[in-house]
Parts: structure tokens; sequence; C-alpha cells
């Protein structure tokens, strides 16, 4: 297989086997015009295996995301074709419009400009709690 180096982007590496495909989804990168590879259970020596996401264009990420659907992914920024930053990212301490509150009585149910906000509560069990209602919510929501 061979897929071409990128000139100017991101490169989301360590991302769980089998997990690519969301995260290219929650991203919304199909929306994109520009070349982004996706390449799925490739060998890793430190997990086994792993997908690997290659974007060739200067976008935002949202990193919170990237972080709350896979902790310990490495994002490596590209410009003029060599890397000038890896960043490891790890779960955010606060998520605000990347999870929904599921309590119906939350404040966030009947108010619909109001964000839906959660704090990180227990880092071992990945568990995040709505800051309204307390109520929990995990990253395999």
């Amino acid at each position: 297989m061979n897929i071409d180096s990128i000139h100017n982007g991101f490169v989301i590496d360590h991302i769980p086997a089998g997990r690519g495909m969301k995260l290219y989804d929650l991203l919304g990168l199909d929306a994109l015009d520009c070349s982004i590879a996706l390449i799925k259970n490739v060998p890793s020596k430190k997990m086994g295996k792993k997908d690997i996401i290659k974007i060739d264009a200067n976008i935002s990420l949202n990193l919170d995301l990237i972080g709350f659907f896979a902790p310990a992914v490495t994002v490596n920024i590209i410009r003029d074709g060599v890397l000038v930053e890896k960043k490891s990212i790890d779960l955010p301490e606060y998520l605000t419009g990347v999870i929904r509150c599921k309590n119906p009585r939350c404040i966030t149910s009947c108010e619909q400009e109001l964000a839906h906000k959660f704090k990180l509560t227990d880092r071992e069990n990945n568990i995040y709690r709505c800051i309204y209602c307390e109520t929990k919510a995990s990253t395999e929501q």
C-alpha cells in the first residue's frame, strides 16, 4: 500500500483499531474537499493494531472531541511537508457541545440555546458529569 505524504495538514495517529471511521464521521471529514486517508488496522508495537487518519488540509480540528472519543491519540501537525508539532491528546477536563445530557429534566432539555457542558469527574473510568444536573456520561456514549 502506498499513501502519499501530506504537504500541509494533520496526521491523527494511535487511534484505537476500528474507531477511525467513527472519528472520521464525528469530525465531519466527509464534507471536506481535500485528500484524506483513513488507514485501518495498521500494525503497532505499542497498541497491537491502530487506525490513522491523514488530512492534507489546514483545517480546524476539535481536539476536545478527539480527546473524548479516542484518548491518548497523537496529532501531528505538518507544514510544508515537515513535522512542526506533535500533540499528545488526553481526556479534556471540560466538554462543551460534544455530548448531550440524557436527563430529560436537565435544564439543557428545556433551554435550547444552552450548551451541553460536562466536567471530567473520574479520569480512570472516563466519566463525565453534566455541570447542570450531575447526570453521568461516559466515553462510550
